[in-house]
């Protein structure tokens, strides 16, 4: 895994000098993705994802921005809700805005944040892109998905079971319906096939 602090001063200082900043809101960030109810949407989901940013680097138009929008995705995340990509969408303005990046990166990574709530196809590569990277784990090996979803569970354990396995039962079938659950290329075509198999598995043993 990649060290999550050195990506973000080395992103963050193309942008600016002020390191007290930098430092502020790293640990804003930091605090946000360690909540204790926080079992999956966590810091260790945020190295997920840019170790695939990181290794697909050479396919994306605007690495800084994808890493930006890694960073902010999950900043405001309560399953009580259902507005949270657009509340860190308007987090993510403050905070880059505060760094001094450009206002169309500012708004390419607002787009990118919403567009993690539905995972639809997009005319943006790179937006297709971090949606992919935030998939990434349905299609990865059987034992990482198993984790995977003791992990959302944890994070749902207010509920009963039997609520629990309505709601879960729904998002699992919105991918399946999916023409793709994968965007881009390279993702369709390593882990498409997976990813179906480990929905399909959950959903028969919910």
């Amino acid at each position: 895994m990649n060290d999550l602090r050195t990506i973000w001063n080395e992103l963050t200082s193309r942008y600016t000098e002020n390191d007290e900043l930098i430092d502020e809101l790293w640990t804003e960030i930091e605090k946000k993705y360690t909540a204790k109810k926080r079992h999956y949407h966590n810091l260790t989901h945020l190295e997920y994802m840019t170790d695939r940013a990181i290794k697909h680097k050479d396919l994306l138009i605007d690495f800084d921005t994808v890493l930006f929008s890694i960073f902010y995705h999950d900043i405001v995340y309560n399953i009580k809700r259902q507005n949270n990509e657009q509340k860190s969408a308007e987090i993510a303005y403050d905070r880059l805005s505060k760094l001094g990046v450009p206002a169309y990166k500012i708004a390419a990574c607002q787009n990118q944040i919403i567009a993690t709530k539905d995972h639809n196809d997009n005319d943006s590569s790179d937006t297709n892109y971090l949606v992919d990277f935030d998939l990434a784990i349905l299609g990865d090996t059987t034992e990482n998905y198993k984790t995977y979803r003791k992990k959302i569970r944890d994070e749902y354990s207010i509920y009963p079971d039997f609520l629990y396995r309505k709601g879960r039962k729904k998002v699992l079938q919105h991918f399946l319906d999916m023409d793709r659950i994968f965007k881009t290329k390279e993702f369709y075509e390593n882990f498409e096939l997976p990813a179906r198999e480990n929905l399909k598995t959950e959903l028969q043993e919910l």
